[in-house]
């Protein structure tokens, strides 16, 4: 299997861009890629929950694919694809495609549709993505808000690694600290798990988080890098404050929709990922000028962020 750099540093969940009708505009990507290296970004996670998967076709994920492949080397970034979907067909042809395109890893989430009933099956429905591309690191992707899938991850991290052996660790994107310290535990350091809560990013270093995926590492990374220094450094106090406003920018991004609005921020940033794909609501001019205002308050433009008022 391809070693796979750990991800000890924040890697940001990108947003899959679109026109203002809708369909795909994978020309943005350079500029997505040129951003977020500009912002201290290295590595990019494409076409997850942020990317809005589950609202792409497959020819559409590919095409953004085969965009980040050209985009993020050019940018010194490495990339890593989300391959899940809830077709097992369209899960192995993303998988496939991630291998030819020279990705450094890929992950897939736990189907939501028809739910695997219990561990085995989830293994098994890991274990058929990740052995189409044996060389690839693969990482499982736990989100049991999106998935409703709630089986314990650390018993997933025993049972899986005989059926796959190129499993690199788990995307954790559970609030559970509890559940996320066993898994630490049970993985004894062999299994790379980035934490994937923004919001309790501190509480995951303190519990043993070494890194994290995020949306707001799009446009504030610098927010939650000077956290993980401050914590580094025993500066709990200074630690604290920036958790909390990083919970205050993502209320207030949440107040007219996470998914839209995040991605209208991006667009005063200089960044035209287009607005959201039906169903989640996408904000209104007036909205964005009212939620950049509050940012400004919240000294947003202090961590790499400076939109355009």
């Amino acid at each position: 299997m391809n070693a796979v750099r750990p991800l000890h540093e924040l890697v940001a969940a990108t947003h899959s861009p679109f026109h203002a009708d809708g369909s795909i505009a994978p020309e943005i990507v350079p500029v997505q890629a040129a951003f977020l290296a500009s912002n201290g970004i290295r590595t990019v996670f494409i076409t997850g929950t942020t990317g809005e998967s589950h609202s792409l076709t497959r020819e559409e994920r590919i095409a953004l694919y085969r965009a980040w492949a050209q985009a993020g080397p050019a940018q010194g970034l490495t990339v890593i694809a989300h391959v899940g979907a809830n077709s097992i067909e369209d899960a192995k042809a993303f998988v496939r495609a991630a291998r030819e395109l020279q990705f450094a890893a890929v992950a897939a989430l736990a189907p939501s549709y028809f739910k695997p009933g219990d561990m085995s099956a989830l293994v098994e429905w890991c274990s058929a993505i990740a052995r189409e591309a044996p060389d690839l690191p693969f990482y499982y992707y736990e989100i049991p808000v999106f998935t409703g899938v709630s089986l314990p991850v650390e018993r997933f991290l025993v049972e899986a690694p005989p059926r796959i052996p190129n499993l690199a660790g788990v995307k954790f994107s559970n609030p559970d600290l509890v559940s996320y310290r066993r898994c630490l535990d049970v993985g004894a350091g062999q299994f790379d798990l980035p934490w994937g809560v923004d919001e309790a990013l501190l509480g995951a270093l303190a519990t043993g988080a070494r890194g994290g995926v995020g949306s707001t590492y799009n446009w504030a990374p610098r927010l939650s890098m000077d956290l993980m220094s401050a914590f580094a450094a025993g500066r709990f106090e200074e630690a604290r404050r920036l958790q909390s406003v990083s919970i205050a920018i993502v209320d207030a991004i949440s107040a007219t929709g996470f998914m839209g609005t995040s991605k209208a921020l991006m667009a005063r940033l200089g960044t035209p990922v287009g607005p959201a794909r039906a169903p989640p609501y996408n904000p209104t001019q007036q909205q964005v000028d009212a939620l950049l205002v509050r940012l400004h308050t919240l000294g947003l433009e202090h961590w790499g962020a400076r939109p355009q008022l």
